[in-house]
């Protein structure tokens, strides 16, 4: 049988961290990454963003290039036996000609992410659930008809997309279950502001209303809206959330809770697994155990992984921040953003550069970093750390002198 001191299950980005990660400790251990996209690891981010908006951002800077590691792609596992250290593979390219081989481990770490959420819709030629590079190139095709694409969802990837879309000449419809733009994220007035961007840009927006299902044809596809309606578009692009991949850790007897639980050295109920990424649960230093979908949690979270499966025994205390960008428009936050909690503001440029703080009472618990410029060094992210380390510490008079960005 064949024996890797490192197996990593899953291909995206906090794979491509891990093994950074492992090879800062160990430079010869034997690093398997076990990944079903066909592609090697690449930046996920691009695809909803740059690869639209900046043509000296060409797809040949999607993939990580990811270095010192065997990496099979197409690869599905189909089990995990943590007490035999074992996992085993299907796919083209294992060992056996796909009929399913086994490996042992030394340390195992579970990066499998997350699954698109669905409809009674199902994907395909003119369905995409947004998620892989694959989908943004079926997109690219959709999109060089400048075609009509109705876009299910108004949060990241339904705004981000958007976005994209009408910047590249598409006849954009946005369907969304909220009355306003993010109102659920933003306090009303940047609710509005945020929803201007895009109706200024030509988006139509579909307020107040969910899509439960539709029909896919030769020709289009006809959208059943809750309202008892339809839509019709020639495509559609969902970006709907995810539901994190934990079947394999649920099959292996791991604890499993909104996703694989691991602490805070980012061990699974089992100290020969770790987990990382969209697929985890962990115990975030200064915001309490959650389980967080965002590139820069990937990149920090994965490269502590990969150190911790060495022998690192640092507890993983990163917090990470998130960001979004439509219409040359940047916002940032650290910490949980829900209108319907108490704000704090405080601004540079009134409507355009600013703060906005969520509290809780008399407890900080996020912030909002509104026009936070993409090239702008971290300090604006460590000030909103600064705070939410001391939740209670800071007056509404001092936040509202405290404008960060």
């Amino acid at each position: 049988m064949t024996r890797y001191e490192y197996v990593i299950v899953g291909g995206g980005m906090i794979a491509d961290a891990a093994v950074k990660g492992i090879r800062e400790l160990d430079r010869d251990g034997a690093v398997l990454v076990l990944g079903d996209d066909p592609e090697e690891p690449y930046t996920r981010p691009a695809l909803s963003k740059l690869l639209w908006t900046d043509p000296s951002f060409t797809e040949d800077k999607v993939p990580l290039g990811t270095a010192d590691a065997e990496i099979r792609t197409g690869a599905t596992v189909s089990a995990i036996d943590p007490e035999g250290k074992t996992v085993t593979v299907e796919g083209p390219s294992t060992g056996s000609g796909g009929t399913g081989e086994t490996l042992e481990y030394g340390a195992l770490l579970i990066a499998t992410g997350g699954s698109p959420k669905t409809i009674d819709l199902p994907a395909g030629d003119r369905v995409v659930y947004f998620r892989t590079f694959a989908d943004y190139r079926h997109l690219r095709e959709l999109a060089a008809e400048r075609p009509h694409v109705a876009v299910v969802g108004g949060s990241y990837i339904g705004t981000e997309i958007a976005a994209a879309l009408v910047q590249n000449d598409v006849r954009v419809t946005l369907v969304v279950p909220d009355d306003t733009l993010r109102e659920k994220v933003f306090p009303r007035p940047l609710a509005e502001t945020f929803q201007r961007w895009f109706e200024d840009a030509g988006v139509e927006i579909v307020t107040g209303t969910k899509v439960t299902g539709g029909t896919e044809t030769a020709d289009g596809v006809t959208l059943e809206l809750d309202s008892g309606g339809t839509l019709e578009a020639d495509a559609v692009v969902l970006g709907l959330g995810i539901e994190p991949n934990t079947a394999l850790a649920e099959a292996a007897g791991l604890a499993v809770d909104d996703g694989v639980v691991v602490d805070e050295h980012l061990r699974t109920s089992n100290p020969s697994v770790y987990a990382a990424g969209d697929v985890a649960s962990y115990p975030d230093a200064l915001l309490g155990r959650r389980r967080i979908e965002h590139v820069d949690l990937a990149r920090k979270m994965g490269r502590a992984a990969g150190r911790q499966m060495v022998g690192d025994e640092a507890p993983f205390t990163y917090t990470p921040y998130f960001y979004s960008m439509v219409f040359g428009h940047r916002y940032e936050a650290v910490g949980d953003l829900d209108s319907r909690l108490d704000t704090v503001e405080a601004w540079a440029e009134p409507g355009a550069k600013g703060t906005v703080y969520y509290l809780d009472g008399d407890a900080v618990k996020g912030v909002l970093l509104w026009g936070n410029s993409s090239d702008a060094e971290p300090d604006a992210r460590d000030g909103a750390r600064e705070v939410l380390a001391d939740p209670t510490g800071w007056t509404r008079e001092q936040l509202a002198e405290r404008t960060l960005v």
